[in-house]
C-alpha cells in the first residue's frame, strides 16, 4: 500500500509516496539522492545511518518513511553553512579524524545533534552522544579527540582576547 508524506529535508518542504515497509534512509538514499547517511548494518547498530530528525540524533535504518510524516529532517549535506564548514566538520579536520569516510557522517550528525541540544557539552557528553557508533578504520583515537576540541571550544568563554 502506498502511503503520501510530507517532510522538510535540509529546509526543502517534499512530498513523497512511499510504501508502508520503506525505511527513511531507504527514502532519503534512493528517492532523494542524499548519501551522506551510509547503509551499513540496517539495524541500527553502526551508527552510519545517523541524520537530525527533529532535533534528534536518530538512526535513519531504524525509521519508517510512514512515521517520518511531517518531520523535519537535517542530514549531512544540509549541515554545512554557506560558504564554510560546521565547527564538528573542522574539528574531524583538523584532527584527520577520517579515514575511509564511510562512518564520518554519522558520527558529525550525533555529535552536531548533541552541540546543538547542548551548545556547552562537556567532552564525556559528546562521547556518550557517539554511543553505538562504530569505525573499522581509525582506531577511535582521532574521533575522540574531536569530542576533547568540541568540548574546550564549547566551554571557552565567547569574546575572549587572546594576549600577545
Amino acid at each position: 500500500m502506498k502511503h503520501d508524506i510530507q517532510l522538510t529535508v535540509n529546509g526543502i518542504p517534499r512530498n513523497l509516496t512511499v510504501t508502508a515497509d520503506d525505511t527513511l534512509l531507504r527514502v532519503l538514499r534512493e528517492e532523494l539522492h542524499l548519501t551522506g547517511a551510509k547503509k551499513g548494518c540496517g539495524e541500527g547498530e553502526c551508527g552510519a545511518c545517523t541524520i537530525i530528525m527533529n532535533g534528534e540524533a536518530i538512526r535513519a535504518c531504524l525509521v519508517l518513511a510512514v512515521e517520518a510524516n511531517g518531520a523535519d529532517i537535517l542530514t549531512i549535506e544540509g549541515i554545512t553553512p554557506p560558504n564554510g564548514i560546521t565547527r564538528v566538520q573542522q574539528a574531524f579536520i583538523e584532527a584527520d579524524a577520517v579515514q575511509c569516510g564511510f562512518c564520518t557522517p554519522g558520527f558529525v550528525m550525533a555529535l552536531e545533534a548533541e552541540l546543538r541540544r547542548n551548545p556547552r557539552a562537556t567532552a564525556a557528553d559528546l562521547r556518550n552522544a557517539l554511543g553505538g557508533h562504530l569505525c573499522r578504520c581509525t582506531g577511535y583515537e582521532a574521533i575522540l579527540q574531536v569530542t576533547e576540541t568540541l568540548a574546550t571550544s564549547a566551554t571557552r568563554p565567547k569574546n575572549t582576547k587572546k594576549r600577545a
